[in-house]
């Protein structure tokens, strides 16, 4: 069942998405090499709740961690152990959610680990790993571009999907996006491939809240979940992968970013 919100549960939602949008990019100011996931967890964590809000994550059953932080190959869900130190060249996401009066909002993004002085430096578009990740925001603003009155959530999913493969990337069929709001994972599902035909998809209506997820690899989209801590997902071939997220509202003004 998809929950519509009201204007002023939006407004709650939006003013704890802009605290969540200050925490994840103070976050991954931190990421640089030799710091560990632990370490980035517990800043996350921190900021959180010296916003006033609450780690989302940590309320999800079994999980006790704020943040989702993945290496490499990594898809989601990968867990701030305090063993994984970064590296140079790591592609690493940084994933939050925060409850925040009564509402979660979510937000992901990859970046790749260079030391201060590299970073000063021009970055080559034609790059391997800087086009990759520059085609992953492509895709989530192209398809968050699609939220509008008269469209579906096939139209998101088509956007994104055309954004990525024309591009030689693949797109991960089993992780979605998703209706965000009292629960962290609501209706409806928000896929980054179009999987049936458009008009079978949920239309989009006023008072929807959506995170919008890019999530998609540079090899082959087949994923594994690591037996090791049975939340990691992980790439079967090896190759990196990326997550771009960002939670949104379609309300009576049109288009609302809210993280």
């Amino acid at each position: 069942m998809i929950h519509l919100k009201s204007e002023k549960e939006i407004a709650t939602m939006q003013e704890g998405g802009k605290k969540l949008k200050r925490v994840l990019t103070e976050t991954l100011i931190q990421v640089k090499p030799g710091i560990s996931a632990a370490k980035i967890d517990k800043f996350a964590d921190d900021l959180i709740r010296k916003e006033g809000g609450e780690p989302s994550f940590k309320r999800v059953k079994g999980y006790r961690w704020a943040s989702c932080i993945c290496i490499n190959d990594c898809v989601v869900h990968g867990i701030p152990h305090k063993e994984i130190i970064l590296k140079e060249d790591n592609v690493v996401t940084v994933d939050l959610g925060m409850y925040y009066q009564g509402f979660h909002t979510d937000m992901s993004w990859t970046v790749r680990v260079e030391d201060p002085i590299r970073q000063l430096a021009d970055k080559d578009p034609n790059d391997k790993i800087n086009k990759f990740l520059k085609t992953g925001e492509r895709a989530l603003k192209n398809g968050i571009a699609q939220v509008k009155l008269g469209n579906r959530i096939g139209h998101i999913s088509q956007a994104i999907q055309n954004t990525i493969e024309p591009e030689g990337y693949g797109v991960v069929e089993e992780l979605v996006g998703h209706g965000v709001g009292k629960k962290l994972h609501e209706d409806p599902e928000v896929p980054g491939l179009l999987m049936r035909p458009l008009s079978k998809t949920p239309e989009l209506k006023i008072g929807m809240t959506l995170a919008i997820e890019a999530i998609y690899v540079m090899g082959k989209p087949d994923v594994y979940i690591d037996e090791a801590d049975g939340w990691t997902i992980r790439t079967k071939d090896g190759t990196i992968a990326s997550c771009f997220e960002k939670t949104i509202a379609l309300t009576r003004g049109g288009l609302l970013v809210l993280t």
